[in-house]
């Protein structure tokens, strides 16, 4: 979204705001269409800042319709910078659907892998962590420790370490038939730029079976003494 405070307003900016109105069109609402095309024209006055504000309502509504219409595997998928709470709720629906087992695959992983996503996945449900033996973080290692003492066999919990450099891919697979690709690491998540969470239907098998020929031979780390 552009700054709709400058005045004059900007040739990208009224480009943005013409293509706002063609989605808001697109949901068939037609009261916010027209309101959306009356607030346009107080963009660069002195009502401009209540004017973006209106806008970008409508326009945020526009998406909620959006998302609902969309293909179950694309809903939710786009998180924009700085929005935790969104990338939280996105990858927690992905394991809160979860009934035997997730593998967690991320060659950065660090502890905020259990500590604000893991927990999410139901009780009695096996979860496998698999990171790079050269690149995950040492705090992954003491909270998941932390866990196994926590919880043992209410949230089961195994890490491997696979060989350096054999992971290329950040991914959750669910119960060994649905396979999720995320576009970042789960420690900087739409921390500091935009982020996807993405159902792959396509290559699900293939990714999937390669993937636990990786776990079958990664190294365990041990977590209960």
């Amino acid at each position: 979204m552009p700054d709709l405070s400058k005045n004059p307003v900007e040739n990208d900016t009224h480009l943005w705001l013409a293509r706002g109105y063609s989605l808001v069109k697109e949901t068939g609402n037609i009261a916010d269409a027209a309101l959306y095309s009356i607030t346009v024209n107080n963009i660069g006055t002195t009502f401009g800042a209540n004017a973006a504000h209106e806008i970008k309502a409508i326009i945020y509504r526009a998406f909620a319709v959006a998302e609902m219409n969309a293909p179950a595997g694309a809903r939710g998928t786009f998180i924009p910078v700085g929005n935790n709470f969104d990338a939280f709720s996105a990858i927690s629906k992905v394991l809160e659907s979860s009934k035997l087992d997730v593998l967690i695959i991320d060659p950065y992983m660090d502890e905020s892998t259990l500590t604000d996503f893991a927990i999410a996945a139901p009780e009695n449900v096996s979860i496998r962590l698999l990171t790079d033996t050269a690149d995950f973080k040492p705090s992954l290692e003491p909270a998941a420790k932390k866990w196994a003492q926590q919880y043992r066999s209410l949230r089961p919990l195994s890490i491997r370490l696979a060989p350096k450099k054999t992971l290329h891919d950040r991914a959750i697979f669910i119960d060994h038939t649905k396979a999720w690709m995320l576009t970042q690491s789960l420690k900087d998540f739409a921390k500091r730029s935009p982020a996807e969470i993405v159902r792959n239907d396509d290559s699900a098998e293939l990714k999937i079976r390669a993937y636990e020929d990786i776990w079958t031979e990664a190294k365990e780390i041990t977590l209960v003494v």
